[in-house]
């Protein structure tokens, strides 16, 4: 089996700077950490995990908590930041465990759960921030981080919402469009970001929104986006564009809007929300959310939380851009 002891044979340096490369730590250089990673991928070298979980006190061992009861790991947006926090991870050497209700079938506490794995830090994707559970984890000891929440006691890392709806208003503006509709998702923090930029946008363009034309919809469902997409098609005076929660939900507007002997954008213009693989071949005009960078910063921030405990918790906001697709008509 190969040692470290091989591996700073084969580099001609010592044991404790090879350790020191394994384990990234700051006092050795970056090429010295680069060679050292190439040799030990070279001679097959594989971390005990045990033996450096009894040494450092820690599993190396991160928690995932998707409570997400509609759409789960289904739920596009949320995979993408999950795939990312996962490969930030591993490239640190942790794993991942999904956390949830209960332990060998019994009933147990999100914060049971995180306590009976010896988890080493955890992440909150996504969850009822209001379930008394939660408020109970993140109002613990344990370091943990939040996906688009900001909760008093956590770090958090969310995607710029205001800056996302400001973008799209302007951008349909810019279009000719002073109809804009919004079908906005559920009660959360990221629905009231978008409704006041939605709203703060619309008032700077000097553009006066009928409350009929400002919907509640939900998040990631197709049936209730169509629902409320018929409530728009049958006002007296219809909008020229629609703004979805998310791009998701887009194709339940899709399908009202051509079941009508309409179509999209020669008779209303259409816009979504998340950027989504899905969106992106169907072409439709969206705000893409950096899930690449929600993801790594997220687990980055979560690791710094776990060697650095005295940090204070901050607060990351990540950026998007507009994707112009083909769902937006220029009626200049």
């Amino acid at each position: 089996m190969i040692s470290i002891k091989d591996i700073a044979k084969e580099c001609k340096v010592s044991v404790a700077t090879v350790s020191k490369a394994l384990n990234d730590q700051s006092d050795i250089s970056e090429s010295t950490k680069e060679k050292v990673r190439r040799v030990a991928k070279k001679l097959g070298y594989t971390t005990n995990v045990a033996a450096r979980a009894l040494k450092t006190n820690r599993t190396y061992n991160l928690g995932i908590l998707f409570a997400d009861e509609r759409a789960g790991l289904s739920h596009e947006y949320f995979s993408m930041i999950l795939e990312s926090f996962q490969r930030e991870a591993e490239k640190n050497g942790y794993d991942i465990t999904f956390i949830n209700h209960s332990i060998a079938g019994i009933k147990t506490t999100y914060l049971k759960h995180v306590e009976y794995r010896s988890l080493d830090g955890l992440c909150i994707m996504t969850a009822d921030f209001h379930d008394p559970e939660i408020i109970e984890l993140c109002r613990s000891k344990f370091p943990v981080v939040t996906i688009d929440y900001v909760f008093d006691d956590c770090a958090a890392v969310i995607s710029d919402n205001s800056r996302g709806m400001d973008a799209l208003v302007r951008y349909a503006y810019s279009k000719g469009h002073r109809k804009i509709a919004y079908i906005y998702g559920d009660e959360t923090d990221v629905t009231s970001d978008r409704l006041s930029s939605f709203d703060k946008a619309c008032r700077e363009l000097g553009l006066e929104i009928p409350p009929e034309y400002k919907v509640k919809g939900s998040f990631h469902d197709i049936k209730d986006c169509s629902e409320k997409t018929k409530l728009l098609l049958d006002l007296p005076d219809p909008p020229t564009l629609i703004i979805f929660p998310d791009d998701y939900s887009y194709i339940g507007g899709l399908e009202v809007i051509n079941n009508r002997g309409l179509s999209i954008p020669n008779d209303i213009s259409a816009i979504g929300y998340d950027g989504i693989n899905m969106a992106k071949i169907m072409n439709i005009t969206t705000y893409e959310q950096n899930t690449e960078s929600l993801g790594q910063t997220a687990a980055r921030k979560l690791l710094q939380l776990i060697n650095q405990p005295e940090l204070p918790p901050e607060h990351v906001l990540i950026s998007g851009n507009i994707i112009t697709g083909a769902t937006v008509k220029d009626i200049n």
